[in-house]
């Protein structure tokens, strides 16, 4: 079963700052519902531990991050897939660019696909599509906060 998301979020930070916490694994395992832990493995791979409950099945995703299509500091893709044992598996993308808008603030957009098999498959089309609206706009809000009050610390 596989979902298109699409959506956006405007960050109090210019684009560099925010281009910066894109590529800083601290600041998206805050903005990651759910994140256990996310280590660099190299500037474009990371791994992932992340826990995450759709209707009623609860299960950990380990799960590798690349990123492609680098145009710093305007776009890239963000790729991740996760196996969650017995749940099934999660797999999906994200288109995200960066618009300046003005001096001191950024327009992120983000096109987003997901993908889930398994267990968690099962439970209807409906209720996964929800669930992954819900933690794509809990994602982007969180990271639009964190992107943000880099600025202040």
């Amino acid at each position: 079963m596989a979902l298109v998301i699409e959506g956006e979020e405007r960050i109090e930070a210019p684009v560099d700052r925010v281009w910066a916490a894109l590529n800083d694994p601290e600041v998206l395992k805050v903005a990651i519902p759910g994140c256990q832990s996310l280590e660099k493995k190299s500037d474009t791979e990371l791994t992932a531990t992340v826990v995450l409950k759709i209707g009623p099945i609860k299960a950990t995703f380990n799960g590798e991050v690349t990123l492609k299509n680098l145009n710093p500091p305007h776009s890239y893709t963000i790729v991740g897939e996760g196996k969650g044992g017995i749940a099934g598996f999660a797999k999906g993308g994200a288109d995200v660019t960066l618009t300046p808008d003005g001096p001191d603030a950024t327009v992120l957009k983000y096109a987003a696909k997901a993908e889930v098999g398994g267990k968690i498959a099962q439970l209807g089309s409906r209720l996964i599509s929800s669930t992954t609206k819900k933690l794509s706009g809990e994602f982007f809000a969180n990271f639009g906060k964190q992107a943000g009050a880099d600025l202040e610390s």
